[in-house]
């Protein structure tokens, strides 16, 4: 191309202007010192400092190539040395004032005279396009190396990419659900109707958050976190979704582990009182939005002390589960069953139609819960007592409900056991004197108002006092002297027998060596309550109060009842065959009342039996006397066991005895033989 002088000068002033003024890229150039020799405004504004002071300084002043200066400097040389165009290429600068910026670089040698006279360099700012690369790139990082599960979606919420935590947490490759919908992904349907109000949410407000129940490959149930979020183009059109997964399974799995071990008993696994009482709450509103009525049982099982007394806490234990599992088995699903503590227990009858409908619900639990339960190997016999209050006649609070069904249990009890009653005003007044008497025989223990009384034993055949029962008497301060029939049933219940059983045992035994030491040697002779003697203590109570009393063995005698003896005769054995190892005489009470068995009674080695008093009472009412007293005494000799009579009254009972070879006797008609014992048959 032919280009006049003139419009060669005037095309490179243009070219010069173009250069100088250009926006975007800066251009400057430097010689083999690497001074600069050129600096447009472009260079100025991407470097900070002006062309007149640019110009003239070495550029390593003005900026140098953190981590890349040498090579920077090797690649000047070669272009000075060869003429060689460096490729172009991203360098990252620091200018002087410390500022970083990253620059897209050509870089090509001004040759002039067949020599490189200076280095050109074209610098285009790309720090913005740098940070969107280096923002992409720890958006991949963070992609690909998240724990939790990712999900990319297109606008149609169809997968385009999965990330390998989402593998990990569901089992499914990215490649296994690319380009099937989110509610599809675990394979198992999803819920249609959920995602479609999902996607709505996601249109509406362009975010979500919630939990999403699903299933790995493997098929196990799978809870997931979730948060998706709609990513939209500048023109704010939605183009893709983002889900950010958290598998809270396990996390769900241990909130419930605690939540039920928080309201739930650890033994039986019943709800406990605190779950109960919400469950109650929630009855009593629907009772009275409606007009019905809900029912609370209380109950507690029968003489259940004397089972972990005798057998221990692990006996107990399981008699109690054997218990619960026998309540849930009697009720409706929509009922409850409480374990209150110990051995009790609530239960809740939501929206019952009548009282009989509580009344027949009772029934059912007694009849289930009673009977012989095996424990731990041991066979135990279980019965209940239920107290049964309604809402809203008998209390419209549920302190109230459970006050007044606890009474009524209260009175189930006294009225025999295994049974249940229902709450009334007229049961009310009757508790609340209970629980006073009670109160009263506490105190009195703490005050040493209770003594004893010893009734004598006759020998038959000489007239000779042989020994002393130990009778138990209270000094109430209101009521005056009161016999056993008054208040061991209330001490019994109350938890008393074996604080007051032991004090008995020790008092007995300091009278025994007392009269010992007054020259009035008698064998002294002491009832076991049933909780006495299953307690596994009993032989230290034993030992602890003829050690205390210094009293020799044979001058105790402990009596226990037949029907006691037939409760865990295993167990009774071989506590019985301790004490009469120890030397300590062993007694049956209230025999013929039982059915003891020849050979159980044999293993024992007993040192009486004692024949009942009612037996007693049949002498001289019937032509042939009292038939079962001969065949006690004989039976009584077989075992070399002394055989004592109960209540003898009169003298034609004492004759009728003697005919048949009786040994001993015990009443009112031997109080007047005894009169030359011991001086202290009056109350201590």
């Amino acid at each position: 191309m032919n280009v006049q002088p003139a419009a060669a000068l005037e095309l490179i002033q243009t070219l010069v202007t173009a250069v100088e003024l250009t926006p975007a890229v800066a251009v400057r150039a430097v010689d083999a010192d690497g001074v600069v020799t050129y600096w447009n405004q472009a260079a100025t504004r991407l470097y900070g400092i002006g062309g007149d002071e640019a110009i003239g300084r070495r550029f390593a002043f003005i900026a140098v190539h953190p981590g890349r200066q040498q090579e920077y400097d090797a690649m000047l040389a070669r272009l000075f040395a060869s003429a060689e165009t460096p490729r172009v290429q991203d360098w990252r600068i620091e200018r002087a004032d410390g500022e970083h910026r990253w620059l897209c670089m050509t870089v090509f040698p001004l040759i002039r005279d067949g020599a490189v006279r200076q280095a050109v360099f074209m610098e285009l700012d790309v720090s913005g396009r740098k940070a969107g690369e280096r923002a992409l790139f720890m958006a991949a990082q963070v992609f690909e190396n998240c724990r939790d599960p990712i999900l990319i979606t297109d606008p149609n919420y169809r997968i385009v990419a999965a990330n390998p935590a989402f593998t990990r947490v569901t089992g499914f490759s990215p490649l296994d659900v690319a380009g099937r919908r989110v509610a599809h992904f675990d394979g198992a349907g999803g819920e249609d109707g959920f995602y479609r109000q999902l996607e709505l949410h996601i249109e509406r407000d362009a975010h979500w958050s919630g939990e999403l129940a699903s299933r790995r490959r493997d098929g196990a149930a799978l809870l997931l976190s979730a948060t998706v979020t709609a990513m939209c183009d500048p023109e704010g059109r939605r183009i893709s979704c983002m889900a950010i997964l958290s598998d809270i399974t396990e996390c769900r799995r241990r909130e419930e582990e605690t939540r039920h071990l928080a309201e739930h008993d650890f033994l039986t696994g019943l709800p406990n009182r605190v779950l109960f009482l919400d469950r109650l709450n929630q009855a009593m509103v629907a009772a009275r939005r409606k007009g019905t009525q809900v029912a609370l049982l209380y109950l507690d099982l029968d003489r259940f002390k004397q089972i972990n007394d005798g057998h221990g806490h692990d006996v107990g234990d399981a008699v109690l589960k054997e218990a619960a599992r026998r309540l849930v088995h009697c009720v409706r699903g929509m009922d409850t069953v409480c374990r209150q503590g110990g051995d009790e227990f609530v239960l809740l009858l939501a929206d019952i139609g009548t009282a009989e409908q509580a009344a027949h619900v009772a029934g059912s639990i007694l009849h289930a819960v009673e009977g012989i339960t095996e424990a731990c190997g041991v066979e135990v016999a279980l019965s209940a007592s239920i107290g049964i209050s309604l809402f809203p006649d008998d209390g419209d609070a549920i302190e109230a409900l459970f006050k007044h069904a606890d009474m009524a249990m209260y009175h189930a009890k006294q009225q025999g056991r295994n049974g249940f009653r229902f709450f009334s005003h007229e049961m009310n007044a009757h508790v609340v004197a209970r629980i006073a008497f009670e109160n009263q025989l506490r105190q009195g223990v703490a005050r040493g108002e209770f003594e004893l009384e010893y009734q004598p034993a006759v020998d038959i055949a000489t007239g000779r006092m042989t020994g002393a029962e130990a009778l138990l008497r209270w000094r109430h301060p209101e009521r005056g002297r009161l016999l056993p029939q008054d208040f061991l049933a209330a001490a019994e219940d109350c938890g008393l027998m074996l604080q007051l059983g032991d004090w008995v045992l020790r008092a007995a035994c300091r009278q025994a060596q007392g009269w010992r030491a007054s020259g009035y040697p008698v064998v002294v002779a002491v009832n076991l309550s049933p909780a006495q003697f299953a307690h596994p203590g009993l032989l230290a109570s034993v030992d602890a109060a003829l050690c205390e009393a210094e009293l020799p063995p044979e001058w105790l005698e402990v009596e226990i009842s037949e029907a006691m003896l037939l409760k865990g005769a295993a167990a009774a054995a071989a506590v019985l065959r301790t004490l009469r190892e120890r030397g300590v005489k062993v007694s049956i009470d209230d025999f013929g009342t039982g059915f003891s068995s020849f050979g159980t009674l044999r293993k024992l080695a007993v040192s009486k039996l004692k024949i009942d008093r009612s037996f007693i009472g049949e002498i001289g009412e019937q032509v042939d006397g009292a038939p079962v007293i001969p065949a006690i005494i004989a039976l009584g000799h077989s075992l070399a066991a002394r055989v004592v009579a109960e209540g003898v009254e009169r003298h034609d009972q004492l004759c009728y005895l003697r005919q048949y070879g009786c040994d001993e006797f015990q009443g009112r008609y031997a109080d007047a033989l005894a009169q030359s014992g011991p001086q202290a048959l009056s109350p201590q």
